[in-house]
């Protein structure tokens, strides 16, 4: 890679570092202030109506975080370290939140509504959405720790040479 191309990504990295703060601070602020709201805005069971706003926020905070890891990683290229260990590191936490927020979405958000009264409905909620994260994040779970082998892989024959 020439310096050019090489001072060229790692600028766009900066960029999408600050892109990924921007948007984890603007949307986590945003659902911050929503169950506030709907808290001072109804008069009668408060309390439920923040409940309710808190279990449909939970996925949404683990894809937050998945975008920050993602932001942390650019970050980190951009100062020039290395990309093995930091996109292996990456690809786990990313895909660990995104499987996380996924099957929450799917599964925990709807039955947690049920079973505290909430809602009603079936047990079974197929957001298509939530299960198509949750397999993505699965799959670069296990990418991550592939790359995170082949690493030490290639350490233990750079040793050997």
């Amino acid at each position: 890679m020439t310096a050019d191309n090489l001072a060229r990504f790692r600028l766009m990295c900066r960029q999408f570092r600050a892109l990924a703060i921007f948007m984890v601070v603007s949307v986590g602020g945003l659902l911050a202030l929503a169950p506030v709201a709907f808290f001072l805005a109804q008069g009668d069971r408060p309390v439920r109506l923040l409940v309710e706003q808190v279990l449909w926020a939970l996925p949404a905070l683990f894809y937050l975080f998945a975008v920050w890891s993602i932001g942390s990683a650019m970050g980190q290229l951009a100062k020039g370290r290395l990309i093995q260990p930091t996109l292996s590191s990456a690809l786990r936490r990313v895909g660990l939140a995104l499987g996380l927020g996924g099957v929450l979405s799917v599964f925990g958000v709807t039955n947690l509504m049920r079973l505290l009264g909430l809602t009603q409905g079936g047990w079974a909620y197929f957001d298509v959405a939530g299960m198509t994260l949750g397999m993505i994040g699965g799959a670069l779970f296990l990418l991550g720790r592939v790359i995170d082998h082949a690493g030490r892989i290639q350490a233990e024959m750079d040793e050997m040479i």
